[in-house]
């Protein structure tokens, strides 16, 4: 045992002093950061640039029509040929030239935007959005309601259901499925991506100390499975201080941007202000209300994110990272010694490989109906239950069935390293020779 905690150190201080695992570990929450932060900001920002659209209106049913933004310039054209305008729309100073035809359908005009090029989503969701309620309004004009726009308006309804999760004992607290999927992807897709890496880390370094002939070495003092066991535990020490130091910067730093996004963002109108700008406009009260509907909204959000179940999640998620990748880990082991060059692996690591694509497949599934019988089998595969768990566990997992999958990975990982010892002892010291799964499964029954 002493001789595998000195491989296990050995393991960990030669990688965690590498300039490699240095800038990774510290950069890294700063890209992970800017992924959760980013998109927000970038949306929030406003396009300062005013571009000038013309229109040509063959029909006459659609002139001044479509109204002028900050940023979107309108200019109706008449008695211009639309091929003269739409050849010269650089040095007419034009961003675009939209020209409105009739058709059969009175309702249904041909519009056909030229530009010299790909025009901006915002441009282009202006001109539909405001033609499409034109069109609509016109069509239900067309059936001569009274008071149309006051029935439409009192019609409009918008549904928000108030998620809450109540305990056994009658406690209530905020939840949000948008949340809880988040959380799921996030973990999942995270411990794919831990567990395929770091198990063929481990894979790279055995064939390197085996190609190096420094195993050679190694092995006369130690034990092959105590050289695999202490590897394997020493990368893994590595990677959960890793994925520690990840965690915590990465909620730091997104915790500050976010705050510091809020505050720039926050707009709350109060009731005197509403009623103010509801006497002088009712369209601006709507757009007030909208942003104040807005902030609630986010708020709701935050607050069932903070009513997650952290200690669970976490516990959770290093349990399976350590005996997901342990147990994915060893299988690697076994292939690295097995061959002498990473180009020899792609056939054999196929197989190990192909449960967790699997599982990523399933992932979606699980997200959709984490409590179905697809995301509960897999959820009890040892090979696939470390990804798709995590997706279940935002949503609650019974503690029986969280106890069970705990149970069969663990003791799947206990047989998989002893099946990969009896691999690696053979292989670690056999030279020249391309191997299959096939031959690799008879050294198993090879006597030491």
């Amino acid at each position: 045992m002493n001789k595998i905690f000195l491989i296990i150190q050995r393991e960990f201080m030669t990688r965690v002093r590498k300039k490699s695992f240095i800038i990774i570990t510290l950069l890294s929450p700063l890209f992970f950061a800017a992924i959760a932060v980013l998109p927000s900001y970038l949306a929030s920002l406003e396009v300062t640039e005013v571009r000038t659209v013309a229109v040509i209106d063959n029909t006459g049913a659609y002139t001044n029509v479509i109204p002028s933004t900050e940023y979107i310039k309108i200019t109706y054209l008449k008695d211009t040929q639309g091929d003269i305008v739409k050849r010269n729309l650089d040095e007419a100073g034009y961003y675009a030239l939209l020209v409105i035809d009739s058709t059969k359908n009175a309702y249904q005009p041909a519009l056909t935007l030229f530009s010299p090029k790909q025009p901006a989503i915002d441009v282009m969701q202006h001109l539909e959005n405001t033609l499409e309620k034109e069109i609509e309004t016109r069509k239900l004009k067309g059936y001569n309601i009274d008071n149309l726009d006051k029935i439409m308006a009192d019609v409009k309804t918008k549904v928000s259901i108030k998620s809450l999760k109540i305990s056994k004992s009658g406690e209530e607290k905020e939840s949000s499925t948008i949340v809880a999927m988040a959380i799921a992807y996030i973990m999942s897709l995270l411990m794919y991506m831990m567990v395929l890496i770091t198990g063929q880390q481990v894979m790279v370094g055995v064939i390197e100390e085996k190609s190096n002939r420094v195993v050679e070495v190694i092995i006369s003092s130690v034990k092959p499975f105590q050289m695999m066991t202490g590897k394997i535990f020493g990368m893994a020490s590595v990677s959960i201080l890793q994925i520690i130091i990840w965690v915590v910067m990465t909620a730091a730093l997104a915790g500050v941007g976010i705050n510091i996004l809020n505050q720039k963002m926050a707009v709350k109108p109060t009731t005197e202000q509403m009623q103010t700008m509801a006497q002088a406009s009712p369209e601006a009260a709507q757009a007030l209300e909208a942003v104040s509907q807005g902030t609630n909204d986010g708020n709701n959000i935050m607050a069932a994110l903070l009513n997650q179940n952290f200690a669970l999640l976490i516990g959770g998620f290093l349990f399976y990272f350590l005996f997901g990748y342990l147990l994915y880990a060893a299988m690697f082991a076994a292939v690295g010694s097995a061959v002498e060059n990473i180009t020899d692996t792609q056939q054999l690591t196929l197989p190990i490989t192909l449960p967790l694509i699997l599982a990523i497949i399933v992932m979606i599934s699980g997200i959709k109906s984490p409590d179905g019988p697809l995301a509960f089998w897999f959820s009890m595969i040892p090979f696939t239950s470390p990804v798709i768990m995590l997706t279940r566990l935002p949503f609650g997992v019974p503690a029986w069935q969280l106890a069970l999958s705990a149970s069969i990975l663990v003791a799947t990982f206990v047989l998989i390293i002893w099946l990969a010892a009896k691999i690696y002892r053979v292989g670690i010291l056999m030279y020249g020779k391309k191997y299959t799964w096939k031959e690799m499964i008879k050294w198993i029954n090879y006597k030491a």
